[in-house]
């Protein structure tokens, strides 16, 4: 655990003793200067992401499916059918999409660092702009600009992190991102459907349901808990409500082409 991480419990539980560990002079140098990483690998995100929307999206078509007929078989089939459609789908947008972000910050880096060599007065006047709003001024302000713009290393680094808000992404993490979206993504959408392989279709409807809203509410409860510190059950509730609406919408097209 990072010290960044650790200070953030501190907060959380709102231990002080903890957060002062954090705020020694020899914890803050060691983690500036080494670079810890404390959210790079912070998976919560992507289980959210993948497990909600895999369940909300086959609870959907298990409900709307279960509307229009009462066979389980056809209900279970097309459950199946979503559950791994969504699962490969979110794989693979997890992975693309971490793939962009690097080439974009890729591309950007490349821009920043040429116009560095060829207009370097104008990203001289980006820096002093960038610091000025930070509120420095006369001749701190010139003598940061001319520090910063010395190290070409370090004036690329202040205007990628600064100015354009960009961290590099590790490319090596698609796989693993696209794993832990599509995982989650399957383990979600096997929820709702359980019920059906073993019970009547009406009761399997309620059932689902109920153990969906359950699990929506204790993912916004969990999620709370790590990120806010409070809030808790507001945020689960927020959680099971958005869900289950969503999924309502694929009974109503359900009902709509009984058969």
């Amino acid at each position: 655990m990072s010290r960044v991480d650790k200070a953030r419990e501190g907060f959380l539980k709102r231990d002080v003793s903890l957060i002062k560990k954090t705020h020694t002079v020899d914890a803050i140098h060691h983690s500036i200067h080494h670079h810890e990483a404390h959210l790079r690998n912070f998976n919560l995100p992507e289980i959210i992401l993948g497990g909600q929307d895999g369940l909300v999206n086959v609870l959907g078509v298990i409900l709307g499916v279960a509307a229009a007929t009462s066979d389980s078989k056809v209900i279970i089939v097309a459950g199946l059918a979503a559950t791994f459609a969504e699962s490969i789908s979110m794989a693979a947008v997890a992975y693309t999409s971490r793939l962009a972000e690097a080439d974009y910050y890729q591309s950007e880096y490349e821009r920043e660092k040429w116009e560095i060599k060829h207009v370097p007065e104008g990203e001289r006047e980006e820096i002093k702009a960038l610091y000025e709003n930070y509120g420095f001024e006369g001749k701190i302000l010139n003598e940061i600009v001319n520090r910063i713009t010395s190290n070409d290393e370090i004036w690329l680094k202040v205007m990628m992190e600064q100015e354009l808000k960009l961290e590099p992404t590790n490319r090596k993490q698609a796989l693993p991102s696209a794993f832990i979206v599509g995982l989650s993504s399957f383990i979600g959408s096997i929820i709702p459907l359980t019920a059906f392989f073993f019970l009547p279709v009406r009761q399997s409807i309620i059932l689902s349901i109920i153990v969906s809203t359950l699990v929506l509410f204790v993912v916004g409860y969990y999620k709370a808990k790590k990120t806010l510190g409070r809030q808790l059950v507001r945020q689960g509730v927020e959680i099971a409500v958005i869900g289950m609406a969503s999924a309502a919408v694929g009974y109503l097209v359900g009902s709509l082409f009984k058969v």
